[in-house]
């Protein structure tokens, strides 16, 4: 194996270069999430070194004498393991471990020649030119495929203190979870609609996860991905680029932002405000137009989690408060679906909030 320099944001490209992260989904039957994973076969998006740096920047002081592991990336093609090797020093590294699923190819888009994976140890510089050289990265054959939910796999997420990538979507709620249960520190990429799911929702709910900064603009995903008539396009070297529109990060890392109040200036008013036909809160159609003078319960867009500070503002369960017992309960607990009409009107999903501070 050798060191490769792995590009950012940009069209041109030589296409074997090794410059995205590589996100797999696992191939043997473990759970109900994995045959939907397999049966998508669309889980496959690499990340831009540029739109990791712009994110990262914000967390230098975490990751001073701390093991980093990304365990969901091809470390031969990872951007993931290209910004942590070449910051390792800037960055106070402890060490740096990236795990593979079956993969022995040095390429973006692997075969899966090797039914197992590997995994890489890097321990910093050693010649004194603050770059990973071949010689100074440990590469290891893994027994089993690589699989992030394998023992071996469990074993070096054990070693970790903070876990950095971008794992498959579809398995996006066993991933967090297992994060959960081994009470480790993370900074991941997901699709902004996992807000909505009850597990994730349960943890924002109880300030156990929270969104990043930035939203990852664009994705390298295979050829053989169908070409959607918005959101996706092909450059001039004939790299297939996909957008989702609502990527984002979400963390368990303090960052500054959730410490910044959300500054209002709207005033309560019935006309303005109307409340849900089925909970006992209002309707505020904006994160910009939450009213200075309310005290009560409000319905917000999930886009107020940019802006949440848990200091100012508790999220509430839906659940509690139904105007009446008829109303089903919900295992998410957000205003949504036909119980978040307003008149007879649905609106979108919203958040339940209540202002700490009057």
């Amino acid at each position: 194996m050798t060191a490769r320099k792995a590009g950012g944001a940009t069209t041109a490209r030589p296409r074997r270069k090794a410059r995205t992260e590589t996100r797999r989904t696992p191939s043997r039957p473990l759970n109900r999430s994995l045959s939907a994973a397999k049966a998508s076969k669309q889980d496959e998006f690499y990340t831009q070194l540029s739109d990791i740096e712009k994110e990262l920047r914000h967390y230098t002081a975490h990751f001073k004498g701390k093991t980093v592991l990304c365990n969901c990336d091809d470390p031969k093609v990872s951007n993931f393991f290209h910004y942590f090797s070449h910051n390792f020093e800037k960055l106070k590294l402890k060490k740096l471990i990236t795990t593979c699923y079956k993969n022995c190819d040095a390429d973006l888009f692997s075969k899966h020649t090797d039914e197992r994976g590997i995994f890489l140890e890097y321990n910093g510089d050693k010649s004194g030119n603050r770059v990973p050289d071949p010689e100074e990265i440990g590469i290891h054959q893994l027994k089993g495929d690589g699989d992030f939910r394998s023992e071996e796999c469990i074993k070096l997420l054990k070693q970790a203190d903070i876990v950095v990538t971008n794992p498959p979507f579809s398995l996006f709620r066993e991933y967090v979870e297992q994060l959960v249960k081994y009470k480790k520190k993370f900074l991941i990429i997901a699709n902004h609609n996992a807000i909505t799911y009850k597990e994730i929702f349960q943890l924002i709910k109880e300030n156990k996860i929270w969104l990043g900064y930035t939203h990852p603009v664009a994705f390298i995903v295979p050829d053989h991905y169908e070409m959607r008539a918005v959101r996706s396009w092909r450059d001039e070297n004939g790299t297939n680029w996909r957008s989702l529109g609502n990527a984002c990060w979400f963390t368990n890392l303090d960052i500054a932002k959730r410490h910044d109040d959300l500054v209002l200036y709207r005033e309560y008013s019935r006309r303005e405000y109307p409340k849900y036909d089925n909970y006992n809160a209002i309707e505020v159609a904006r994160v910009a137009d939450i009213p200075i003078d309310f005290d009560g319960v409000m319905g917000v867009p999930v886009t107020f989690l940019e802006k949440y500070n848990p200091d100012q503002f508790e999220i509430v369960d839906a659940n509690d408060i139904r105007r009446r017992k008829s109303v089903a309960i919900k295992a998410h607990g957000l205003i949504k679906d036909k119980d978040s009409a307003i008149k007879g009107k649905p609106t979108y999903v919203r958040i339940p909030i209540r202002k700490k501070r009057v």
